[in-house]
């Protein structure tokens, strides 16, 4: 099972010292996050895509080449890609590439996004927001698997005898997952195509996220991937520590109090009695995690958010040592005893290269523009 972190990237006033970041400092503490989820050993860093204050992360891939180059296994994700205002010829070949600075450590999270200005912004009408989803993901879906493209569709300008660069590396495309809070048409359509399904499992009760990962696995055994225990399911979650619960809880109160997400609503104990928000002690993080299990079954990624509200820096890096020193290796093994056998792990590159049969070089060359022949054949 992967253990990992992700970041909204959002830039908050600290309230208990006035003091706001700039958006340098909020960059770089992101990559000091990911660096140092590496250092304590998680498995995966993603980051979302924003193009509004108070959020910096408008260019996931930059971002996250940077982190590529500084690090060694950490696989780089995003949480998520705009697949509804991204053009997805870009997404296509922006990805691509970061896959191959990064060695194959790269899959990436497709989603509609939660913010409404998005969609004029970059052309689009947020009425369509559904389709624009379906209908871009299939031809970023095609865009991976064939050499030339040939594709008509209603929200773009129709391709002929396209060919995305640089093509997947080894031949295979990155994993997808689909993030959702409350569509049941994108579980449907990560079912649809073997994806995977990542529940965004914060701000929604259980029964919530229960009903939608059920759909989700419904389908997947529909369409024919495999049973539904089978599927590959991924949940986000919210965390604070400290080794004594009564001072999570009193340390992290001010921040939830004034937070723009949930702040000036329900009580730090009404929200975390409602929703998986756990602040407490590493062992009542432990017990909380594992009970998902009880709701959604196996799963295989399991990310947590620990740097929104306005937390400092430095104490989000503690927060890192308590997840990967204290935390983790439990979860690792407790999981890991309890998954059957034919559950299977998460995606990786490796293992996708394995089940295509190998690597294989995804080089297209060159063609005549009138003949459509290879330049030496064509000669």
């Amino acid at each position: 099972m992967q253990f990992g972190v992700f970041t909204v990237g959002d830039v908050t006033v600290d309230p208990t010292t006035g003091r706001e970041p700039t958006e340098h400092e909020r960059i770089k503490a992101m990559v000091a996050i990911a660096l140092k989820a590496e250092e304590v050993g998680l498995d995966v860093f993603a980051m979302g895509e924003h193009h509004n204050p108070p959020f910096v992360p408008s260019s996931p891939t930059t971002m996250l080449g940077h982190i590529a180059a500084r690090t060694e296994r950490l696989l780089l994700s995003t949480a998520t890609t705009l697949i509804t205002t991204n053009d997805p010829v870009k997404i296509a070949e922006d990805y691509a590439m970061l896959q191959h600075l990064a060695g194959g450590r790269v899959d990436l999270m497709m989603g509609r996004g939660n913010t409404g200005p998005v969609y004029p912004w970059f052309g689009k009408d947020i009425r369509a927001g559904i389709p624009l989803a379906i209908e871009n993901y299939d031809l970023l879906h095609r865009l991976w698997r064939e050499d030339v493209v040939d594709w008509k569709g209603r929200y773009r300008t129709p391709l002929q005898s396209f060919t995305s660069t640089p093509r997947p590396l080894d031949g295979v495309p990155p994993f997808v997952w689909h993030g959702s809070i409350r569509s049941p048409e994108i579980a449907e359509q990560a079912a649809y195509y073997g994806d995977g399904f990542f529940a965004n499992h914060i701000f929604w009760p259980k029964e919530h996220t229960e009903r939608m990962v059920g759909l989700y696995r419904e389908r997947y055994a529909h369409y024919g991937h495999g049973s539904a225990d089978q599927a590959i399911v991924g949940l986000g979650g919210q965390v604070f520590m400290r080794r004594n619960s009564q001072d999570a809880v009193r340390e992290f109160r001010p921040y939830f109090d004034n937070a723009p997400v949930y702040g000036h609503g329900p009580s730090l104990e009404e929200f975390s009695r409602e929703t998986p928000l756990t602040v407490g002690s590493p062992q009542q993080v432990i017990d909380r995690t594992l009970g998902f299990r009880d709701y959604v079954g196996d799963y295989q990624r399991q990310l947590f958010l620990m740097d929104h509200a306005g937390l400092p820096l430095k104490t989000v890096l503690e927060q890192l040592d308590l997840l990967g020193e204290e935390v983790v290796p439990v979860l690792r093994k407790e999981f890991a005893a309890l998954r059957p056998v034919h559950v299977p792990e998460a995606p990786t590159h490796a293992s996708l290269v394995a089940a295509a049969g190998g690597a294989k070089d995804s080089t297209v060359h060159a063609v005549d523009d009138v003949t459509g022949k290879a330049p030496e054949v064509s000669r």
